[in-house]
């Protein structure tokens, strides 16, 4: 075969390989692309050869590149540096979009060992991505004992929320869930999402009174290379990320009024721009919201618009707080305590009597989450089958243990012992119990048994004294 005839037929070999591939010369310009980079990219071969490859704006070269003399120059150039093992990162389209993909970089050399140039190939790994973001919303929902795609509830008000989420998953309608602090607003709009048709899709979510007005706008849309200090590579927001599937924005009363424009006109159009950029970008996301404010006091104070109040607010779901629905109280608690004896290999069986009466009777401001966080600390303090009143945070039993606490406390500082006496005088008052001990001493108890080991003390022989 000739040289002429060599080369055409390694050049249809190029074009019949999936992954995108161009060559760059050592001034960075674009020399060569097959027609999988032509698919990938959006660029034609004619409009990308003799570009920068800097107009793929990936991610992964700030850490490649440098300045010299005021010009970016590629590092992969420099005489003795490695070739840039695969590395997942974005790509921007012609379009202004972002494709993740896995790049390879090798340099070629010719047989002096002159740089002729860099190879590049670019697999599109976008189904993956979300694949990974998949997996991980279904191993959260796999780990969790429950009734309704994570949610613990048998009572007749989570049973309407039930029915509610359902006909809300089947509409492409925004949602609000309103809701007090740790009522599980989160777990609802995960399961409107597995429900609903744009299962398949990605969920995104994000808590916007976590953020400053700067970083929330930045999450929300994405921004430009360069758009403000610390900019250093483009980035895609979570709108562009939930194309195709759902947004959720926790604490949406806590977006500040001045996004708030741009949020609407998301919801009205389907269009925003990245921060630092003009070009519009397209979006098919829809969105779920949540708040335990009132966001019609919020209007009233023009902290929240009310063209954007209206614009969420069509499909409203209203969760009850545990006061409301105690019935579902040992279901939450059989569900928890499952899930901490498999994380810990504890075999905890459930509450006493007295124990299971108190939460029962508790009010639970905190709720869902105020409960599970007490079931949580009492599996670290508790060493008996049952959780007995002695193993619960303070603030839940309100009993003579905490008085008992603050007694000792204030007769130990008057007295000021040294730390052995102190436990001594402790571990006497508990009666041997080293929990009680660490209660009254404000310690954990893993402490109290370090500074008896410390110490050398002897609880049957101070039991006994």
């Amino acid at each position: 075969m000739k040289e002429h005839d060599m080369n055409l037929f390694w050049k249809k070999i190029v074009n019949t390989i999936n992954d995108g591939l161009m060559f760059i010369g050592p001034e960075g310009s674009i020399l060569m692309v097959n027609k999988a980079f032509e698919t990938l990219t959006g660029y034609s071969s004619d409009q990308a050869i003799g570009l920068s490859c800097t107009i793929l704006g990936c991610d992964a070269c700030e850490r490649f590149m440098q300045t010299r003399q005021n010009t970016i120059w590629c590092k992969l150039f420099e005489p003795g540096q490695q070739d840039m093992k695969k590395c997942r990162c974005l790509i921007r389209r012609k379009d202004g979009s972002f494709l993740p993909v896995l790049k390879n970089a090798s340099v070629l050399r010719d047989e002096n060992q002159t740089i002729m140039g860099v190879v590049e190939t670019l697999t599109d790994i976008s189904e993956l991505a979300k694949l990974d973001e998949k997996v991980h919303l279904l191993s959260r929902q796999y780990d969790r004992e429950d009734d309704f795609c994570g949610i613990v509830g048998r009572s007749q008000r989570m049973r309407q929320v039930f029915e509610l989420v359902k006909k809300a998953s089947e509409s492409n309608a925004p949602v609000i869930i309103l809701g007090e602090s740790g009522t599980g607003k989160e777990l609802v709009a995960n399961a409107i999402h597995l429900c609903g048709a744009r299962k398949n899709g990605p969920f995104v979510q994000l808590n916007c009174a976590a953020l400053n007005e700067a970083v929330l706008e930045s999450e929300l849309f994405g921004h430009a290379k360069g758009a403000f200090t610390g900019a250093y590579s483009s980035r895609i927001g979570r709108f562009e990320a939930a194309n195709q599937g759902d947004i959720f924005l926790d604490e949406i009363g806590d977006v500040p009024i001045s996004l708030q424009t741009k949020l609407l006109r998301v919801l009205e159009s389907g269009r925003f721009e990245r921060v630092g950029d003009i070009s519009p970008i397209q979006t098919d996301a829809r969105i779920i919201t949540a708040t335990n404010k009132n966001l019609e006091d919020l209007i009233r104070q023009e902290k929240f618009r009310q063209d954007l109040f209206f614009r969420i607010n069509v499909i409203p779901i209203h969760l009850p707080p545990l006061r409301k629905r105690k019935q579902d109280i040992p279901l939450l608690i059989t569900a928890f305590l499952q899930r901490l004896n498999a994380k810990t290999g504890k075999a905890i069986k459930g509450l006493d009597n007295q124990t299971l009466d108190l939460f029962m009777g508790y009010s639970w401001p905190g709720n869902i989450r105020e409960l599970k966080n007490a079931l949580e600390y009492a599996f670290v303090v508790a060493d008996t089958t049952f959780i007995g009143l002695h193993h619960l945070p303070r603030h839940l039993t309100g009993d003579t243990t905490v008085d008992q606490a603050l007694v000792f406390t204030r007769n130990t500082k008057h007295n000021a012992p040294d730390e052995r006496t102190a436990l001594i005088q402790a571990l006497k008052q508990a009666n041997g119990n080293q929990t009680k001990a660490a209660q009254l001493l404000n310690i954990t108890r893993v402490t109290v048994w370090n500074r008896m080991k410390k110490h050398g003390i002897d609880l049957k022989r101070v039991l006994s004294v």
